[in-house]
């Protein structure tokens, strides 16, 4: 427990597990997911699950929206009314408006500061939990904000997709990107930079095969990498293709921690099931 009454919070796009919730003391606000003509609350009343067996009855993709500046203002207030100093994080800013509504939302909050990750998913779950140990440690909510912000950079946050089906009814790839990914049987691994998504490679084969290729790949060279923890991140893969992914981590670098945690409902409404990325600091800036 921190010693500076801070209170680390998030939208619920970090997809930290509740283990790491609860072991954190972390406090999340959820964003809406719609299905049809109705609206639910991600990590409440909808599942990843529920998303896909809607996609497959629909062929229609779930729409997801970011708390509102009311929703917020009330969020922040639960904390503040307390005496305690919020440093809450946000999915990139230019893929949501929940930073934007957060920022609005603490204007008149003197103890209350607003991170933009320019990521998603536990790429600013990284971010958080690096917090969370400068809060522990007794450091200032300023010292906090501005070390937190230094490492945003630093984050390398990548991920496979086994189809583009999601990305592109979602209007995040072209039809004929999709057609040509099903017709190669590419997998593109999508690398998160400077607040936004892009595809930084193309796998070809297996799905299984490519992840192996992919991981190994990734922390083939751990000179720039901080080995404090790492994610593995997946959007409900085989449990059997994850327990091999994580092992071979496991066997390719000496990471204090790794932690393997599903994607939420936000997360997996836009890229879709059998999708697994790793996620870690590196120790300087990504160029």
């Amino acid at each position: 427990m921190n010693q500076n009454n801070i209170v680390i919070t998030s939208d619920s796009t970090t997809d930290l597990s509740p283990e790491l919730i609860e072991r954190y003391n972390i406090s999340t606000i959820p964003l809406g997911v719609t299905l049809g003509d109705r609206l639910y609350t991600d990590g409440v009343d909808v599942t990843p699950d529920d998303l896909y067996e809607y996609f497959s009855k629909t062929s229609q993709t779930p729409k997801t929206s970011a708390p509102n500046v009311g929703a917020y203002d009330d969020f922040f207030h639960k904390f503040t009314d307390e005496g305690k100093t919020v440093i809450h994080f946000t999915v990139s800013a230019s893929m949501s408006s929940s930073y934007n509504n957060a920022c609005l939302a603490s204007q008149d909050k003197e103890n209350v500061y607003v991170i933009d990750t320019a990521n998603l998913s536990t790429g600013g779950g990284l971010l958080m939990l690096a917090a969370a140990d400068m809060a522990e440690s007794g450091m200032a909510a300023e010292e906090i904000v501005k070390k937190t912000r230094e490492l945003v950079p630093c984050v390398d946050a990548s991920f496979v997709i086994d189809s583009l089906e999601y990305l592109y009814r979602g209007g995040r790839c072209s039809a004929l990107s999709m057609l040509g990914a099903n017709l190669l049987k590419i997998k593109p691994c999508i690398q998160v930079k400077n607040g936004a998504m892009g595809i930084c490679k193309k796998y070809r084969g297996k799905y299984e095969e490519v992840l192996k290729q992919y991981i190994s790949e990734r922390i083939s060279d751990c000179s720039d990498i901080c080995l404090d923890r790492v994610f593995i991140t997946h959007a409900g893969c085989d449990p059997k293709v994850v327990d091999s992914i994580t092992e071979l981590v496991k066997n390719n670098a000496n990471f204090k921690e790794v932690f393997v945690t599903r994607a939420g409902s936000t997360i997996s409404s836009h890229c879709g099931a059998n999708t697994l990325g790793i996620l870690f600091i590196r120790k300087s800036p990504i160029a």
